[in-house]
């Protein structure tokens, strides 16, 4: 639908210019990339559009409905990277502390708080995480990721210990059903991805974290206050299950800027106006 709107801006532009989209050049389509840009529009909806429209054309080349491909020798935009939002150890400690551990439900929520900010796992991952998947003793869980591949992640002793509380005072009393999910729901099935971020959300809300809150957030704030304590990015890159070590290297701009700040708010120098050098 979003291509569709987009393809049809490009038919008006066309149609501004008097011609056929047929009859559009390179210049043409730069001009209409500009136009856009005059309009206001994101990077990330120009970026779209430009993909639209190579495509467009791409599949009119194929056809022969034109002779030379308009889009061919223009680049798609590089998006600016947002760096990934996380919180401070303020903000965790406030968020594990929200559940009301009192009851069975609130120290399910407690406990896999707790593991998502120990392990760094996916949502998905952590919903799916299964009782045979656990080696408290050896200190670290297995789980699936993407593509079905296993990892094993190391687990703190204070998660490891929520765990053990859970299993023995939260978990009996949740279901009866004896099953192999270790966070099931009140029929013994896994807990869905949607009613955790559910969990989640009612719980920064309860403590006042305002900005949107997502597991991936969580997520994020693990690696973040890792790599503040000097781990090195390949251990990151396996205990988050990426692929590819350029999808971990964001995290060290996010390290960086907090460096910036640091040194800018404690270094004797940072803010004031140097006096020249000595001649």
């Amino acid at each position: 639908m979003a291509y569709r709107r987009d393809l049809e801006k490009l038919e008006r532009f066309a149609a501004s210019e008097r011609k056929k989209l047929q009859e559009l050049t390179a210049a043409d389509i730069r001009d209409f990339l500009r136009q856009l840009h005059r309009r206001g529009l994101s990077h990330r909806s120009i970026a779209r559009t430009l993909s639209a429209t190579k495509g467009l054309y791409r599949f009119a080349t194929a056809e022969r409905w034109v002779e030379l491909d308009p889009t061919e020798q223009i680049e798609s935009a590089r998006l600016p990277r947002h760096l990934p939002h996380y919180l401070s150890l303020a903000e965790v400690d406030q968020l594990l502390d929200a559940p009301d551990t009192k009851t069975p439900a609130g120290l399910r929520d407690r406990t896999m708080l707790e593991t998502l900010y120990a392990t760094g796992l996916r949502v998905t991952e952590l919903v799916s995480l299964r009782l045979d998947d656990l080696y408290l003793d050896a200190g670290y869980i297995r789980c699936r990721g993407k593509g079905r591949k296993e990892r094993i992640v190391p687990l703190g002793r204070s998660a490891a210990r929520w765990i053990l509380r859970y299993l023995k005072k939260g978990r009996p009393q949740i279901s009866s059903k004896s099953g192999p999910w270790l966070f099931p729901n009140r029929l013994g099935t896994r807990m869905t991805r949607q009613r955790f971020w559910q969990i989640l959300r009612s719980c920064g809300t309860k403590v006042g974290i305002g900005r949107r809150l997502s597991p991936h957030v969580v997520r994020h704030s693990f690696a973040t206050h890792l790599l503040e304590r000097g781990a090195d990015l390949r251990s990151l890159q396996l205990m988050l299950g990426h692929s590819d070590i350029g999808t971990t290297q964001i995290y060290t701009h996010v390290s960086r800027e907090r460096l910036r700040r640091v040194y800018d708010q404690h270094h004797p120098r940072a803010r004031r106006k140097s006096s020249p050098p000595p001649q």
